[in-house]
């Protein structure tokens, strides 16, 4: 009884907690409500510079978490992007907050319309653990650039690294500016459930469900950043050696364990065994001695390395035929697991109904390209779709017959370290967007702004309506 007291005691001092830093946040908003450029940019250059300062102790944190994260990808995938988003945002800011001219048309002349991008005011931003620096400082640097506070939900499955980073933001600024939260799932459920001016989530469509519901009690708008199974199309005319060896990156890359992960792939008939072969020659390539190379990640926790264990064991049973592309098996302790390619899938197996984030790769052949755009239309919308093939048309075709938040062509992955393209789901995959300008805006409300002068022409059309300028009107505008 003590013990179940105590528990109720600590969820309720958290839960004030968060309500407490919230009003400290909404009340220093109210007081200035429209920082300015030059507050914008010391708050975003502030961020630049402990990130930098503090690099290798991000490495160490982030490599703590998995157990083992390539110092080369917590770099490449974490820190560099990071950084670039404050340069990109840093260059531009001056731009984005200036007013923007809109047309008038005759009939309301003469007056002047503008759009003033205006903060909302506290943003919420709920963090993965799959990249856990990059995916709080990406949202972060857009609610900061459009004049928000900001309290962040870092994810517990990632502990040293929300430590960290809860200390490097609580040395550098002020609470009632940016706060980060840590704590569990429960911590997690009151956090979504503040009346944010803007919640971002980025995580699996399952819980984003929960979330957006949350939110909706507030009516509060939602930035939802789920995942889904990202397809990849290999178009016949595409080098096959080629193919494998770029999609062997993207697949590889922390341990596939990243939201736009190239989670199956469509190819023809005939390069199936082309393609396993040149797939399997390039991960040995990338990482020889895989038993001992730090190059490649481990899986974030037991409870995942059993997901994929599973998820290969059913697949196995119902009739897969299973292809590790290393001569090491899947290792417990340590949960390194490399990767595994899948074919003679079918629809009951878990691999082909759920997102698979970790280093599982099912094989699809089709006859013709046409049953290749039909097979991905038949599945929920993904988040990213890749195409491989130099034939412009298929890549207008490709285009306009499928959906998925970004497409990404003859290559994987890199369409989400472009600054200047919005990155987003739709429909299961998620909804709205960010990075860079979209990202601004995403947090800013567009307020419309009409001005009058001194002539009043609006009086024209004044009560009682039977005059000859109204009569006028309706002749020139009702046609």
């Amino acid at each position: 009884m003590t013990s179940q007291a105590s528990l109720s005691v600590t969820a309720e001092t958290q839960e004030n907690t968060l309500t407490e830093v919230f009003s400290l946040q909404k009340s220093a908003f109210q007081i200035t409500p429209y920082p300015s450029l030059t507050e914008r940019k010391h708050t975003l250059q502030l961020l630049h510079r402990l990130l930098v300062n503090h690099q290798q102790n991000i490495i160490d944190a982030i490599n703590n978490d998995f157990g083992l994260r390539s110092s080369d990808e917590s770099r490449i995938a974490e820190i560099i992007p990071s950084l670039q988003a404050i340069h990109y945002t840093l260059k531009r800011l001056p731009r984005w907050m200036k007013p923007k001219r809109r047309h008038v048309s005759w009939q309301l002349q003469p007056a002047s319309c503008k759009i003033l991008y205006q903060p909302l005011g506290v943003a919420g931003i709920m963090v993965p653990w799959n990249y856990p620096l990059f995916l709080a400082v990406s949202p972060l640097v857009a609610a900061l650039s459009a004049g928000n506070r900001a309290m962040v939900k870092m994810s517990e499955y990632t502990p040293h690294t929300a430590e960290l980073f809860k200390q490097l933001i609580t040395d550098n600024f002020p609470e009632d500016l940016i706060s980060v939260i840590t704590g569990n799932a429960d911590i997690a459920i009151q956090f979504s459930q503040l009346p944010f001016d803007h919640l971002l989530f980025t995580g699996s469509t399952q819980t984003g469900k929960k979330v957006m519901q949350a939110a909706a009690n507030n009516l509060t708008p939602v930035t939802l950043e789920l995942g889904g199974k990202s397809p990849t199309i290999i178009a016949p005319d595409y080098p096959i050696n080629e193919a494998a060896k770029r999609i062997c990156f993207g697949k590889s890359l922390n341990a596939g364990q990243t939201c736009v992960a190239p989670d199956y792939i469509l190819l023809p008939e005939n390069q199936l065994n082309l393609f396993i072969d040149a797939f399997t020659a390039h991960f040995q390539q990338m990482y020889p001695d895989f038993a001992h190379n730090s190059s490649y990640s481990h899986i974030i926790n037991d409870r995942q390395f059993q997901r994929l264990q599973q998820g290969l064991v059913d697949a196995q049973q119902k009739g897969a035929k299973i292809i590790n592309v290393s001569d090491f098996a899947p290792d417990a302790t340590t949960r390194r697991f490399p990767i595994h390619l899948v074919t003679h899938t079918n629809e009951s197996m878990l691999i082909c109904q759920e997102e698979i984030f970790g280093p599982i790769l099912p094989l699809i052949t089709y006859s013709t390209i046409e049953q290749a755009i039909s097979f991905v239309n038949q599945q929920p919308r993904p988040l990213a779709l890749y195409l491989f093939s130099h034939e412009q048309d298929l890549h207008d075709k490709v285009l306009v017959n499928t959906h998925s938040g970004g497409v990404c062509l003859n290559e994987t992955l890199l369409h989400v370290a472009v600054d200047d393209l919005p990155f987003g789901g739709v429909g299961p995959s998620g909804m709205g967007h960010y990075h860079g300008q979209e990202g601004f805006q995403t947090f800013s409300q567009a307020k419309s702004i009409l001005k009058k002068g001194r002539i009043n022409s609006t009086q024209f059309i004044y009560p009682p309506y039977k005059n000859k300028a109204i009569n006028w009107l309706y002749k020139l505008l009702l046609r």
